[in-house]
């Protein structure tokens, strides 16, 4: 669970420090636009751009069947933290609290 856990804090600090330096060095003002226009602005940003959105839509599906099978709660506040802090940070600590709750099954 740990290594979940780490990749969750990876995701938290890696992308935002990046979406910082758009924010406070390009002298462009952040909309949700000019994210999608820049991140589809070359060939390589628009891969990963569709990477992200390609792979991002099954895994809250997944998600989703996943918090329903296991009765977990609180789908909404997944969805929210991907769009509002980074997929890199939600998926893995969507894992780690699987995971706790999967270990907490059993026992």
């Amino acid at each position: 669970m740990g290594f979940y856990l780490f990749f969750s804090i990876l995701g938290l600090f890696i992308p935002w420090y990046f979406n910082l330096q758009h924010i406070l060095y390009s002298g462009i003002p952040f909309s949700v636009a000019e994210y999608l226009r820049q991140g589809t602005a070359t060939p390589l940003a628009s891969s990963i751009t569709f990477d992200f959105l390609i792979t991002t839509v099954p895994a809250m599906v997944w998600m989703l069947l996943e918090i329903r099978k296991l009765n977990m709660k609180y789908f909404w506040l997944y969805v929210l933290s991907t769009f509002l802090i980074a997929f890199a940070f939600t998926f893995p600590l969507f894992m780690f609290f699987r995971e706790r709750k999967l270990s907490a099954n059993i026992a």
